[in-house]
């Protein structure tokens, strides 16, 4: 369903999450659940994916995962500092917990040159560690910046994950 990639790095992402006990948390904006859909379809994958938020809206991004409107309103839904709110609103599950998340503008075209079409901010973190990684594709498309979101966000995963001290602390 996703091509050999994308599964390659669920599989590995699922691997180093048992290996430090955490459980894997997403919250998607412009991926509307692909990239939980991408680690579900590994099968065995329930002993790690917690949960996944699509929060599509500003007020889900708000009601579910606490992103102040403020912050939106000032910065944008697009923005690293919402990508940084989304995964921390996702750990306040708890210390065993790590996130992923991602907002950006999928496409076609965009209404604003600030933030054209492919660009994605995404955020992955645990406890008070996050990574930020901002992706400008282009307008290539919305199924192409959809996937190579959803491809990137594993990858940040993975460099999250490379730092040996994170682990589970409860």
């Amino acid at each position: 369903m996703f091509g050999d990639e994308i599964n390659d790095l669920a599989v590995d992402v699922l691997e180093a999450c048992r290996r430090r006990s955490l459980m894997l948390v997403t919250a998607e904006s412009c991926t509307g659940g692909l990239i939980a859909g991408a680690l579900t379809a590994v099968p065995g994958s329930s002993d790690v994916v917690d949960r996944g938020y699509v929060t599509y809206s500003y007020e889900a991004k708000t009601q579910m995962l606490g992103v102040p409107r403020s912050m939106i309103d000032e910065h944008g839904a697009v923005s690293e500092e919402v990508a940084r709110a989304m995964v921390a609103g996702a750990l306040v599950l708890g210390p065993d917990r790590v996130a992923v998340a991602v907002t950006g503008v999928a496409g076609p075209g965009s209404d604003s040159q600030e933030k054209p079409a492919g660009l994605v901010h995404l955020a992955a973190g645990h406890g008070s560690i996050v990574h930020h990684h901002a992706a400008r594709y282009g307008d290539v498309g919305r199924e192409a910046v959809r996937s190579f979101t959803v491809r990137d966000a594993l990858r940040l995963i993975q460099s999250l994950l490379a730092d040996d001290n994170i682990q589970a602390t409860t």
